[in-house]
């Protein structure tokens, strides 16, 4: 029976032209992303800053270099989840929404991707 629904709503999927390539361009820049985060971060003694907070009694928490991997997994897991709301918005609440949706999903991963670039530079600045 799911097995049966996830290849009906991916035949839904593919009649919108809009919503598949608003889907592989997610997928693609995800993958882009991950790819960039493989390539740029290495090995390093350095910490670097993970976050700020005005309340604690040191006001910036550290942490390794492998910290910045969980950024490629934000997006692995935000292409997903962005997909798969998209194709099921589409299939119960029409299309405009799931363009919306499809479309905030990308703004993530963009946003996500800034986000990264700026913690690596300023961890390891070129």
């Amino acid at each position: 029976m799911l097995n049966n629904t996830i290849k009906q709503s991916f035949k839904e999927l593919i009649t919108n032209r809009y919503l598949t390539v608003l889907s592989v361009v997610t997928l693609v820049l995800a993958l882009a992303f991950v790819t960039y985060i493989l390539l740029v971060v290495h090995a390093s003694e350095l910490q670097l800053v993970t976050h700020y907070t005005a309340y604690g009694v040191t006001h910036l928490y550290r942490s390794q270099w492998y910290y910045l991997f969980t950024f490629g997994g934000f997006a692995l897991l935000i292409a997903f989840l962005h997909i798969t709301i998209a194709i099921k918005l589409y299939l119960t609440k029409g299309h405009p929404l799931a363009i919306m949706f499809a479309w905030m999903g990308i703004g993530i991963i963009i946003f996500a991707w800034v986000t990264a670039f700026s913690i690596i530079n300023v961890w390891s600045p070129v």
